[in-house]
């Protein structure tokens, strides 16, 4: 069991944002136990607030590129995982939100447990409206969270950095 918890963790503390990519195909049932793992977040009275629009076509994800710095980014990646609030199926802003950010996060881990590449793009929030165009949803059933870029990395372009994170001693207190 300790071996587990410990792969778990290790998977936890190894995930990293990729933003350079293969162009090549992955498999519709992978995509499909990626997004599996996201349903299993936890959300308020269990709403499952969620809406994903999978996109890999060149020309839709060109009309998304188009509305961020980033777009050379979703260009790259086999495919954009184009995460929405589904208003209808929230009942407190708060939560729901909350409930985003772990279904967003459980994507970005099981991306990673695949041996594949991701990175959550919050900058194009700016123009949500012009993303719920692109799918014909209305702003006021739907909320862009962020589109996630998935695909095989090109280790050949990542950066193989040593990644920083605060110590803990500066953000807890004990009582």
């Amino acid at each position: 069991m300790e071996s587990k918890t410990n792969d778990l963790l290790n998977l936890i503390r190894s995930r990293r944002s990729v933003r350079n990519f293969v162009y090549k195909k992955i498999d519709n049932q992978v995509i499909k136990e990626i997004i599996d793992c996201g349903r299993w977040a936890p959300s308020g009275r269990n709403n499952q607030p969620w809406k994903v629009q999978i996109v890999s076509h060149p020309t839709v994800k060109r009309m998304i590129a188009e509305n961020t710095e980033y777009g050379g980014i979703i260009e790259s990646a086999f495919l954009n995982l184009v995460v929405f609030l589904d208003l209808d199926r929230g009942y407190d802003r708060v939560k729901d939100i909350l409930a985003m950010g772990a279904f967003i996060q459980n994507i970005l881990l099981a991306v990673h447990a695949k041996g594949l590449g991701a990175v959550w793009i919050g900058e194009i929030l700016k123009n949500k409206e012009k993303i719920c165009e692109i799918f014909k949803f209305s702003p006021d059933k739907y909320e862009l969270m962020g589109v996630i870029t998935v695909g095989i990395i090109d280790e050949s372009l990542e950066k193989k950095e040593e990644r920083k994170r605060r110590p803990l001693d500066e953000f807890i207190d004990w009582y």
